[in-house]
């Protein structure tokens, strides 16, 4: 059989997304690399069809979600239906579970096995937007569901954003986690210059990589910061990252005099790259991540992490930080604990932990999912199983 046509689907991509599309655009390289043909369908502000690194990429109109910072929904659903039927997918794969779950019935009727990857753990998004706990859970419950009796798999990145399904007896769940690519984000990217724009000298310079959204929880940042500096730490933090909570955060760091510089949105890689080598600690707050690649490349560049301990993030960072409570306090003696250790070692722990994951070993993960369990990569003549349709 010849590599499959792998359709996928992805709301809430936009130019300042961060982890979601460099997944995407990582594992449609993967999927190509592996002889297949992946195809991207997402929404934004015109329609386009392109050829790109990681396949064809089709852009659908769609309107922007109100208070997002600048995402955009596939509303229109005649229209996507009608592009999934032209298109005549051997898979489809969504990474949205709330607005594109119909999709899995389509699949369905037109026997295309499916797949949906939970990118976020549902119940913890919706105590984020101010839902009680119990009614958060209950209304995840019913919506996680419906979603595992719509598809033929569940892809689960970590063993936390996967037991919010295993807690109602789920089995159409597997686990393929994400990566990083160590050529791209190493420690040689360190960049005394650059820190040195940012921090003086004896100053410890914090980074934040993060959307600034209610879920992510950056605020956590600026309070940790604040604390350490009031234990006598000179400290600054630099927030690269955009968002509707932007505005909001700059106006509580220049009212509480912290040294937080704001870079918004960073689209070059290299000067990423360069930023997360440079930094002496990097802050992952957000409480509902499900990987973290933000935190995973910091590590790359051998960078330690400190995240939240109710997130996936202590799964993937391991050895090679620390993890604390959801407010500042917490964060803060976290931060003290990773810079009382030799930075040498900090930073050759973090750099051997992120070398566990990789690219080629996500997109194998992935393709399994799909059943596509012998690869065609180039030069290298394989066989692609076919998945059985519906739930097992």
């Amino acid at each position: 059989m010849s590599g499959l046509r792998i359709v996928r689907l992805a709301n809430f991509v936009a130019p300042a997304s961060g982890g979601l599309r460099t997944a995407l655009r990582e594992l449609g390289k993967g999927y190509r690399a592996a002889g297949h043909e992946p195809v991207l369908v997402h929404p934004g502000p015109r329609a386009e069809d392109r050829e790109t690194e990681q396949g064809r990429v089709i852009t659908l109109p769609g309107p922007p979600l109100p208070g997002s910072g600048g995402y955009r929904l596939l509303t229109d659903r005649r229209r996507l239906a009608r592009l999934l039927a032209e298109l005549e997918p051997d898979r489809l794969e969504v990474s949205d579970r709330t607005t594109l779950r119909w999709t899995g019935a389509w699949a369905r009727r037109a026997r295309v096995p499916s797949v949906m990857v939970s990118h976020e753990r549902l119940d913890g998004v919706l105590r984020s937007w101010g839902l009680p706990e119990r009614t958060a859970r209950r209304t995840a419950d019913a919506l996680n569901l419906r979603t595992a009796r719509s598809f033929a798999r569940v892809v689960c990145t970590t063993d936390f954003a996967a037991r919010e399904f295993a807690r109602l007896g789920v089995r159409n769940v597997v686990r393929a986690p994400l990566g990083v690519d160590p050529a791209a984000r190493h420690p040689g990217l360190r960049d005394a210059r650059l820190r040195a724009r940012y921090a003086a000298e004896d100053e410890t310079l914090l980074l934040l990589c993060s959307r600034l959204s209610v879920e992510k929880r950056p605020g956590t940042a600026l309070d940790a910061l604040e604390v350490l500096r009031r234990r006598g730490l000179r400290a600054v933090l630099v927030v690269a990252g955009d968002g509707p909570l932007r505005s909001r955060l700059r106006q509580r760091a220049r009212a509480r005099g912290l040294p937080v510089t704001f870079l918004g949105h960073v689209d070059d890689p290299a000067l990423l790259g360069a930023l997360q080598a440079s930094a002496d600690v990097c802050l992952a707050p957000g409480p509902v991540e499900t990987f973290g690649l933000a935190a995973l490349e910091a590590l790359a560049c051998g960078t330690p992490v400190v995240a939240s301990a109710a997130s996936a993030l202590p799964e993937v960072i391991g050895p090679a930080g620390a993890v604390a409570a959801d407010h500042g306090e917490a964060f803060a003696d976290a931060v003290r604990r990773v810079l009382a250790r030799p930075a040498a070692q900090r930073r050759r722990t973090a750099r051997r932990r992120a070398e566990t994951y990789g690219w080629a070993a996500a997109v194998d993960a992935f393709l399994a999912a799909h059943g596509a369990t012998g690869l065609v990569r180039p030069g290298v003549p394989g066989d692609v199983a076919c998945l059985p349709g519906g739930v097992s």
